[in-house]
């Protein structure tokens, strides 16, 4: 019987050997992960992913990219494990997400900065806006809050001070709106699409330039590109001190990257980093 169960220690001892080294080798894998899926939105993250791609690639790490039409879907697809992280949102767009959804996502490193503004087919200048002029904002929180402080510090609205203050502003936090104008929230994607049937939309970035629009020539309100606005890299929270996370972070926030950015948009986008 001793012998027996000697005989059943001793294999348990192996077998323990081997989970624990099996543990210790899954964790190296996660910490040396070499390809990594990497979800972007539209338009000027995709040329600047290609240079990331590059200076990655160099490091031995790949990059497969997952591109998105909206705005609502790359977390959601992170939080999933469909991705390994994510480049296209802002820090209170992020807060606001995970309040919604809990969804339990931390920024890695910073990208750019991409001020907003408001477009037009109808209109030069925004001193030719009419009165009852239809404004398209954006329907999300974070956005839509940022449109109304943009349209508020071109003296077209009054909003509450602690909407403001909160930075969750939405158009019934308008207490003066002296021009009438119509507010009309649309999904973020919608907006350039709706241009000809509105005076003026807020348009982000990465949409304006999908659709042929440049801060520069074709807004006519800008927002200051050295805003609170800076966009992030994500990861889940459990990935978070990752190397390959710090690595994807190194790779973003390179001199060529720099570079890039500041030759290629030429002010319409700005490196945070």
């Amino acid at each position: 019987m001793q012998k027996s169960s000697g005989r059943r220690a001793t294999v348990a001892s192996i077998a323990a050997i081997a989970v624990s080294l099996l543990m210790h080798s899954g964790a190296s894998f996660a910490q040396d992960k070499k390809t990594l899926k990497v979800g972007i939105s539209v338009g000027s993250a995709e040329q600047i992913f290609e240079v990331v791609k590059q200076v990655a690639a160099r490091d031995g790490l790949t990059i497969n990219l997952v591109v998105f039409n909206d705005y609502q879907l790359p977390n959601a697809a992170l939080a999933a494990g469909d991705l390994d992280a994510n480049a296209f949102q802002h820090q209170p767009f992020l807060d606001n997400q995970k309040k919604a959804r809990g969804f339990d996502i931390v920024p890695v490193g910073l990208t750019v900065t991409a001020p907003l503004g408001f477009y037009s087919r109808k209109i030069k200048s925004i001193d030719a806006l009419p009165e009852g002029a239809s404004i398209g904002i954006q329907n999300d929180p974070s956005n839509g809050n940022r449109a109304l402080l943009l349209l508020q510090s071109a003296g077209l609205i009054t909003l509450k001070p602690d909407a403001v203050k909160n930075n969750t502003a939405t158009p019934l936090d308008v207490v003066a709106n002296p021009k009438k104008l119509k507010l009309i929230p649309l999904d973020a994607a919608q907006l350039p699409r709706s241009l000809d049937d509105l005076t003026i939309a807020s348009i982000n970035n990465d949409y304006a330039e999908k659709a042929g629009l440049t801060l520069a020539k074709d807004g006519v309100i800008k927002e200051s590109p050295r805003g609170p606005y800076a966009n992030l890299i994500a990861v889940r929270a459990a990935d978070k001190d990752q190397e390959w996370a710090k690595r994807l972070v190194a790779a973003y926030q390179s001199p060529e990257v720099r570079k890039f950015i500041e030759t290629k948009f030429n002010g319409s986008l700005v490196p945070a980093f």
